[in-house]
């Protein structure tokens, strides 16, 4: 009884502070633009059980993809006994979905594989993050601090899988030296347990209840410390790519309120039909976290901090301060400056700063090509050309700020029509001493 009411208090207290996150979250979320509308359910299905599930993108890199692939599925299947461990915890009961029969033994047979694998593919991770330089975990934006929050979380999910191990090789040798029966198939701890030296039934047990407390407080602390960390993919990215943009990658979304603004000239009394006398202007573009739309911001939490789209950029290849990742990243990081203040103070809250400009630069904004090779690579379907453009649109259109190259393009259309320096008349003038044979 005592340990269903430490274990229920726990839970209380993990359930309230996860609570108090996702509730901050949703006023973040509440400052942000609408985005596309949500509907194809069909196809997001398929594209979240391709992508998300399926992990197809991650494969594109075959070695280090089979590792993560592993540690996700692994996950998928160590949830269901993790549900199991709440439900045994404030109840009272032991191992209380054994009910299932057959289908039990092969979820734990599975839970205690992948257990066992992940603990390699985490080695794997830590030891490509310790010991080895690779150039795509390193960047202006990969200070030492993300590193230190990498490890943190990779240590986590070691100590969880190793707790998850212990647990079970505790209860196959207790329940063997006393001859009880085993609820589960456990290959790899019946395998460990082999190995291990004689020792009394009651040492398994105390190994048991060690390793199960571990690993269920580790499991309370993992979640309340994921969205504060770059792991918070880990609750994210599922859906973000069930809510992936669904136009081709080379389409940019039109702005909505450049829409009303030539409907107002094409159809005065339409125009004005759909968009109220008193309706709020709003700001062309993106300039600050409040103006990115729902889907930039889930976006930038979804970000696993790869560095697989910076990799294929090809400005950043060419030596250019654009870093797909550290957009995704400086989006984040600014909403969780500014974000609380403007819950605080009112969305009109300004701090005398800006994404634009004290976090991304013009010239990185510029430098990008629209060529969505980072859209396409990211594992998680993130789109990052078009939050991108929407801040170049603040810089032309609020601005009027642009490269010389471009304003000079800007100044032929308006003056010519055209984006060349001559007007219609003197556009052929430059076949006028040509000898065309004309037969």
């Amino acid at each position: 009884m005592t340990k269903q009411i430490v274990f229920s208090v726990t839970l209380l207290i993990t359930l309230g502070i996860f609570a108090y996150t996702v509730n901050r979250l949703i006023g973040l979320f509440k400052l942000t633009r609408p985005a596309f509308p949500i509907k194809d359910f069909g196809k997001r299905f398929g594209i979240m059980m391709g992508v998300a599930f399926g992990q197809k993108k991650i494969f594109r890199r075959p070695v280090i993809g089979f590792f993560h692939a592993l540690v996700f599925w692994g996950f998928c299947v160590i949830l269901i006994g993790s549900i199991e461990m709440v439900i045994d915890g404030v109840t009272g009961t032991d191992k209380v979905l054994k009910c299932l029969g057959p289908v039990y033994d092969f979820i734990m047979a599975s839970g205690d594989i992948f257990a066992f694998l992940i603990i390699i593919s985490i080695i794997v991770f830590l030891s490509r993050r310790l010991f080895f330089h690779i150039k795509r975990f390193e960047g202006v934006e990969m200070i030492k601090k993300t590193h230190i929050d990498a490890i943190i979380a990779l240590t986590l999910i070691l100590l969880l899988m190793v707790s998850l191990l212990a647990m079970n090789i505790g209860y196959v040798k207790h329940n063997t030296l006393l001859n009880e029966e085993i609820s589960g198939l456990y290959p790899v701890s019946n395998i460990l347990a082999g190995l291990i030296g004689g020792s009394s039934a009651d040492s398994y047990w105390v190994l048991n209840q060690i390793s199960w407390w571990t690993h269920i407080l580790t499991i309370f602390f993992f979640a309340n410390y994921l969205p504060y960390s770059k792991h918070f993919h880990v609750f994210m990215s599922v859906p973000n790519v069930f809510l992936s943009r669904l136009d081709p990658l080379g389409k940019l979304p039109n702005m909505d309120n450049i829409t009303r603004e030539v409907k107002l000239m094409l159809n005065p009394d339409t125009a004005f039909a759909a968009q109220p006398a008193d309706a709020t202007v709003e700001r062309f573009g993106v300039k600050d976290a409040e103006d990115a739309s729902w889907k930039n911001y889930f976006d930038s939490l979804s970000c696993t901090q790869c560095g697989r789209c910076t990799s294929v950029c090809p400005a950043n290849i060419t030596g250019k301060k654009l870093s797909p990742r550290k957009v995704m990243m400086n989006l984040r990081e600014r909403m969780k400056e500014k974000g609380p203040l403007m819950v605080k103070n009112g969305r009109d809250f300004s701090d005398n700063r800006s994404l634009l400009r004290d976090y991304i630069s013009e010239e990185e904004i510029w430098a990008c090509t629209t060529c969505n090779a980072c859209a396409k690579e990211c594992p998680i379907n993130i789109n990052h050309p078009t939050f991108i453009v929407d801040m170049r649109r603040y810089l032309v259109m609020e601005e009027a700020s642009a490269p010389g190259e471009l304003k000079a393009v800007f100044n032929n259309i308006e003056n010519n029509g055209a984006p060349w320096q001559y007007s219609a008349e003197d556009r052929l003038l430059w076949t006028k001493d040509l000898e065309i044979n004309v037969y």
